[in-house]
């Protein structure tokens, strides 16, 4: 068990490394989620707008700024988490098949990469709702805070799932693009009018999105709004696992008295 945490933290470590290596997605991180959320709540008109929140059978009227705003953060998040996961899970990809050849358990690699994933989705989240309220003040911040938690781990599953499946990051930051745009855009209520027809319930932000402007707008907390965004979030993390497993899978094994050689040398090397 000591030797299985060895190699956690170890993969952790590296997992970190790589995120911090995205210099790409920090700029975007730190310059465009800020230019977008302020461009949104200060040119799209104050025009009240109504928005039902189905789970807890609720209608609010919001200011269409601050629907829009709301909107913009997760379509900012949705991009940024997928993008960042997206190129991490590529670009590791034969270093963590050096690792499994090496004896790493993958269930720890795999831990490690959730981990990751829980640390940058909270990082990122928490950066939005502090800069989204020196604008206005939601009734319930911390719930707003799980919302856009919600959709960025959402969409950071959705970009381990792309790395399983393409290996251009052009063609992955283009479908994430492309996936968060449909996905978004089709719930706001500026853009599209019928923004509370079932058919969007089956999106993946859906449960993000309904958490975010109920926590805008009620002060109850929408607890079925969380489970959806959880549920979402939890099945995108566990199918970006399982592509992973898939990928590293290896049919090579090794002697115990090989491992801890095979180990070291795969950590030398990034």
């Amino acid at each position: 068990m000591t030797r299985w945490w060895s190699c956690f933290r170890t993969a952790l470590r590296f997992a970190l490394i790589e995120q911090a290596r995205n210099r790409l997605a920090l700029f975007i991180v730190v310059l465009f989620v800020p230019l977008w959320t302020t461009l949104a709540f200060t040119v799209v008109p104050r025009t009240p707008l109504r928005f039902r929140i189905r789970p807890v059978g609720r209608t609010v009227v919001m200011d269409g700024n601050i629907l829009v705003q709301i909107n913009g953060a997760l379509q900012a998040l949705s991009l940024v988490m997928a993008f960042m996961m997206f190129v991490a899970t590529a670009r590791s990809a034969l270093f963590d098949q050096r690792l499994v050849r090496s004896g790493y358990p993958r269930s720890c690699l795999a831990l490690a990469k959730c981990t990751a994933l829980l640390l940058v989705a909270v990082l990122v989240a928490a950066y939005t709702t502090a800069w989204m309220q020196l604008f206005w003040r939601p009734e319930r911040l911390l719930v707003l805070g799980a919302g856009m938690f919600t959709g960025a781990l959402v969409y950071g599953g959705i970009g381990i799932v792309l790395a399983a499946v393409l290996r251009s990051e052009l063609a992955g930051m283009f479908l994430a693009i492309m996936i968060s745009s449909i996905d978004v855009v089709l719930q706001n209520p500026l853009i599209n009018p019928d923004a509370d027809s079932p058919v969007v319930r089956f999106l993946p932000a859906y449960g993000a999105v309904q958490t975010s402007v109920a926590a805008g707008g009620l002060k109850v907390v929408p607890t079925g709004c969380l489970l959806l965004g959880t549920g979402w979030a939890v099945g995108m993390a566990a199918l970006g696992m399982a592509a992973f497993a898939v990928r590293t899978r290896t049919h090579h094994s090794r002697t115990a008295q090989g491992t801890a050689t095979g180990i070291e040398q795969a950590v030398r090397v990034p």
